[in-house]
C-alpha cells in the first residue's frame, strides 16, 4: 500500500513520501498563483481552482488568499463561496455540499497528531531525512452550513445540512442538522426555526 493510500484510509503514513511531497507542491504552486491573481481574471481564477480542487460543483469561488495541503482531496458542491483566508488540511477527504458559505480566515483541518510526544516527534529515514508519522480523519459538512468567521472544524467531524457555525467556534465533534451551534468546543445553542425566516424581497407576497 502507498503511502498516498495510507492517508486517505486514516492510518499511520509518512509525509515526506515522495509522491505526497510531490502533490502538495503542485497545490502550493497552484494556491499560489490563484493567490496572485487580480479581481478581472475571473476565467483565470477558475481554472485554477478548477486545477486545485477534487472536485465542484456548478458555481464555486474562493476570495483569495486560500491554502490547500493537497487540494485535490477537497470536494464542494453548487454554489460554493468562501471569503478571505481559507485553510483545508485535506489529508483526509473534505466533502462540502451545496449552498455553503465560508466565512474569512476558517480553517478546516483533518489531521490528528498523536498524543504522546514518542509518537509525534520527528524520526530520521534511512536516506537521512527527518520526517513524522501522521494520520487523518475525513471531515463532511452537509448542503446549506454557513460557517461564520474565525471557525475551525476538526478531523473526523460532520456537519449537518441547514446549520450554522459561530464565528470563533471551535468543532470537534459532530454538529446534528439544522441548528445554531457555537463555542469551544463547539455545542448546539438551539434548533433554527421558521421565527429565524426573513421577510426577502425576492418573497412571493
Amino acid at each position: 500500500m502507498t503511502e498516498r493510500e495510507k492517508m486517505l484510509r486514516g492510518e499511520l503514513y509518512d509525509p515526506s513520501d515522495d509522491e505526497l511531497v510531490a502533490l502538495r507542491t503542485r497545490a502550493r504552486k497552484l494556491a499560489y498563483d490563484y493567490n496572485l491573481s487580480q479581481e478581472g481574471e475571473a476565467e483565470r481564477r477558475r481554472t485554477l481552482l478548477d486545477a486545485l480542487l477534487g472536485s465542484h460543483g456548478d458555481f464555486y469561488y474562493c476570495e483569495p488568499p486560500v491554502r490547500f495541503d493537497y487540494g485535490v482531496n477537497t470536494h464542494v458542491g453548487d454554489d460554493f463561496f468562501s471569503n478571505f483566508n481559507f485553510t483545508v488540511l485535506d489529508c483526509a477527504p473534505v466533502t462540502i455540499g451545496k449552498q455553503c458559505f465560508i466565512g474569512p480566515n476558517v480553517s478546516i483541518v483533518t489531521p490528528v497528531r498523536p498524543m504522546l510526544a514518542c509518537d509525534r516527534n520527528m524520526r530520521r529515514a534511512p536516506n537521512g531525512t527527518k520526517f513524522d508519522f501522521e494520520y487523518a480523519r475525513p471531515i463532511t459538512i452537509g448542503d446549506n452550513v454557513w460557517l461564520a468567521s474565525n471557525v475551525t472544524v476538526c478531523g473526523g467531524v460532520t456537519i449537518g445540512h441547514d446549520t450554522v457555525i459561530g464565528a470563533g467556534s471551535v468543532v470537534t465533534r459532530d454538529i446534528p442538522a439544522g441548528v445554531f451551534a457555537a463555542g469551544n468546543p463547539c455545542r448546539v445553542i438551539r434548533p433554527l426555526t421558521e421565527q429565524d425566516k426573513l421577510n426577502l424581497p425576492t418573497d412571493e407576497k
